[in-house]
């Protein structure tokens, strides 16, 4: 069993509070047979867009430069209709994908907000409603792209009140919101302004994207900056605040993000196969900057298998930097992405944290002549499925299957509902 970088003791207790309470086997408890697994935290994807769930492989989205990608994208959501139902239906297939990959817990950053009535507490609360049917963790990313300030800021802060009226989390942890708008190429000083002004208010995190290939461009073009120059000014550097991609950042800008204590969040899976660009994370990480994983959404990457992502990481470390181990990979998969959420409780196996995790089969044949189990996780076999997956002491996925809601209805509600929306 391993804890992402650290061997513990092959038997987890999961208490009545969903939390780890033991690391030695005890009596009279239901036991969730691991032999022939090895065992890692829940891992957790810290940046997806659950939305683009229901957009992947759309033509003209592969291969392309951003700013053709942006409009391309906005055209599909246009075409279908953004709405509640089709945000529960895009982000439960999104979290079912999710935990049948390993991922107990996504960072969803919504990014599509049509005219509505509602502050956007529907179109959250139907997210919500889907983690919670599911047994997955949700954080929730109220996020802005070229959104009037004023109304990004209003509905931050009623989706906060809405989802968790008591600060940040919820108490069992299943729910988190943050703030983040989508990048200086969309969004301007006022908005990352008023929505820091909401993150203090109600006690958010906050996370934005940095330096893709459009982000240094705008920037330039706008404000003849680089991306974290204006980030710095306008206190978008600061230790609550997760930047994802960091695509071909400089080693001065790599020495003053670790100074400013911000974590980072490496995309591989949507970078590199759309050419975005290569980011440092070993410079990040031996700078002391906290490293997390994502996947980022569908169009780009369009799968939400971290673990996956986490063997392309492992394989282009040495391009932009140096070598790494599987078992730093999944640090970050793992401890780093909860880190860069202020969840302390996630990604680890130790007492007192959540009790989220999963077990990885290596009996198989994909794992035959592995030397090093844990390694090969990520180099011999990662699309697997695990065999289990526990989230807060409940078992989810059982011998490969998802327990709380049916597969094949989950699939079924995006696709029919796709199919009558979609113009013929």
């Amino acid at each position: 069993m391993t804890g992402a970088g650290d061997e513990v003791p092959a038997d987890v207790v999961c208490g009545d509070d969903g939390r780890v309470t033991s690391l030695e086997a005890a009596a009279d408890a239901e036991v969730l047979d691991a032999s022939g697994c090895v065992v890692t935290p829940g891992l957790v994807n810290a940046h997806h867009h659950l939305l683009q769930t229901a957009f992947r492989t759309l033509p003209g989205t592969r291969g392309v430069p951003m700013a053709q990608w942006l409009p391309t994208m906005a055209a599909g959501y246009a075409a279908v209709g953004v709405d509640d139902e089709l945000v529960h239906a895009a982000a439960a297939a999104g979290l079912a994908e999710a935990l049948l990959c390993g991922v107990t817990t996504v960072a969803d950053h919504h990014l599509t907000w049509p005219a509505r009535t509602d502050d956007g507490v529907g179109l959250a609360s139907a997210a919500a409603t889907a983690a919670r049917e599911l047994g997955a963790r949700l954080v929730f990313v109220r996020g802005s792209a070229r959104d009037d300030p004023e109304t990004a800021a209003a509905s931050a802060a009623a989706i906060a009140a809405a989802l968790v009226p008591h600060g940040g989390v919820t108490d069992d942890g299943v729910l988190q919101v943050a703030v983040g708008p989508a990048g200086v190429h969309s969004d301007g000083e006022r908005t990352f302004a008023l929505l820091a002004e909401v993150a203090a208010a109600h006690g958010l995190r906050r996370r934005t994207q940095a330096n893709e290939q459009v982000d240094v461009v705008v920037a330039q073009e706008r404000h003849g900056r680089r991306p974290l120059q204006l980030l710095d000014e306008w206190g978008w550097l600061a230790p609550d605040v997760t930047l994802a991609h960091l695509c071909g950042i400089t080693d001065t800008e790599v020495t003053r993000l670790a100074a400013a204590g911000v974590t980072a969040t490496h995309a591989p899976g949507c970078d590199l196969p759309m050419g975005w660009g290569v980011a440092p994370m070993t410079a990040l990480a031996d700078a002391g900057v906290p490293v997390g994983l994502g996947t980022s959404g569908g169009g780009s990457n369009d799968a939400g298998h971290l673990l996956a992502d986490a063997r392309l990481a492992l394989q282009v470390a040495p391009l932009a930097g140096r070598p790494v181990s599987a078992r730093e990979v999944l640090g970050w998969a793992t401890r780093g992405s909860a880190d860069g959420l202020g969840r302390a409780d996630l990604g680890r196996l130790a007492v007192g944290a959540r009790a989220d995790l999963v077990c990885w089969d290596v009996t198989g044949v994909a794992d035959a002549g592995v030397a090093d189990p844990v390694a090969g996780l990520l180099w011999a076999s990662p699309g697997r499925r695990p065999r289990h997956v526990v989230v807060g002491g409940r078992v989810v996925v059982r011998d490969g299957v998802l327990q709380t809601v049916p597969e094949d209805d989950v699939s079924a509600r995006l696709r029919d509902l796709l199919t009558a929306r979609r113009p013929r």
